[in-house]
């Protein structure tokens, strides 16, 4: 057990006996009444959003997580398959559990897998990746300085927002969280 000091964005906590990640965490101290706490929740198995507030001190049950490096292998109908490179265990989860992250997800990338003795909570994927440009209009001589940005798809189907002088068959880097282009780089 912990109280609401223990409640930070990231952790996994237990909420009407299921297992939920903390999405946010708001601290409101009003003029009038005590402090108290805004905590926004995705529950694990149904994926649901929940919000709920909690009175500054009060008990609330944190769940012990364990991250451990896999390597994603590739994707087998609706399951991703995924391998700890120690002991070569390959472990299937769901594209659901995954979200939105699978556009960034390239195959013999390493991922940090969220653990509750065996069961998987969470993969995270690294923040930024590296990806080739297979399809973008092309940029015209001059174009380096202005902010103005054009539609690239990636090598692993993900369409972002690029800067004019990127041109098909560059690598960039991809802030995967803000769905952003960072830099181009070197093959």
């Amino acid at each position: 057990m912990g109280d609401t000091t223990d409640l930070y964005k990231g952790g996994y906590m237990r909420y009407d006996g299921n297992i939920c990640l903390i999405t946010d965490v708001e601290f409101r101290k009003p003029g009038k009444g005590g402090a108290f706490y805004k905590v926004k929740l995705r529950d694990i198995d149904s994926g649901k959003q929940k919000e709920h507030t909690y009175n500054s001190g009060s008990s609330i049950e944190m769940v012990r997580i364990e991250r451990r490096p896999y390597q994603f292998l590739y994707i087998d109908g609706d399951d991703y398959v995924f391998m700890n490179n120690e002991t070569y265990d390959q472990i299937p989860l769901n594209k659901s559990m995954l979200g939105d992250q699978t556009k960034y997800l390239k195959e013999s990338a390493m991922c940090q897998l969220a653990f509750e003795g065996d069961k998987v909570l969470s993969v995270e994927i690294p923040q930024h990746v590296n990806l080739e440009v297979t399809f973008t209009e092309p940029g015209f001589k001059g174009d380096s300085t202005s902010n103005t940005l054009k539609p690239a798809t990636l090598e692993t189907g993900a369409e972002i927002l690029v800067p004019l002088f990127v041109n098909q068959g560059d690598k960039i880097r991809v802030d995967t969280t803000s769905d952003s282009y960072i830099e181009r780089v070197n093959k």
